[in-house]
């Protein structure tokens, strides 16, 4: 368990990489709306309106461009992506990254842990 290590490891400890991958899909869910691309594993391109992202990465799309390598482009109102075919998203220039990715988690702990047993204080105390 994680809860035993001290607090002056807490900082050493490795994320467990369920934790990286909540942060990545709580992001993409806030894609809604957005027009993005998305390159599948087997190098089909996707173009398209975020209607949805679920907890899998599964995305759901709609006027959706879909370009199979080396073959003809076909349009479809909706598309549902399952997650663990994608292998990477594009986002817009037009997108405020900095605003998607404030973390709307209430409890933030990460920066006491990285200042984890370095005395009282650092000025961020509330």
């Amino acid at each position: 368990h994680h809860q035993h290590i001290p607090p002056l490891l807490a900082g050493l400890a490795p994320r467990p990489t369920g934790w990286i991958t909540m942060k990545l899909v709580r992001f993409l869910m806030k894609l809604n709306n957005e027009t993005v691309t998305i390159e599948l594993k087997n190098g089909t391109v996707v173009q398209g309106t975020v209607a949805g992202v679920d907890v899998a990465m599964n995305t759901y799309m709609k006027n959706v461009k879909v370009t199979v390598k080396g073959k003809n482009t076909v349009n479809y109102d909706t598309l549902s992506i399952r997650g663990n075919n994608i292998r990477y998203y594009l986002l817009p220039d037009s997108i405020n990254l900095d605003a998607l990715l404030i973390d709307d988690a209430p409890k933030q702990k990460a920066p006491k842990v990285a200042a984890g047993g370095r005395g009282p204080g650092r000025g961020r105390g509330r």
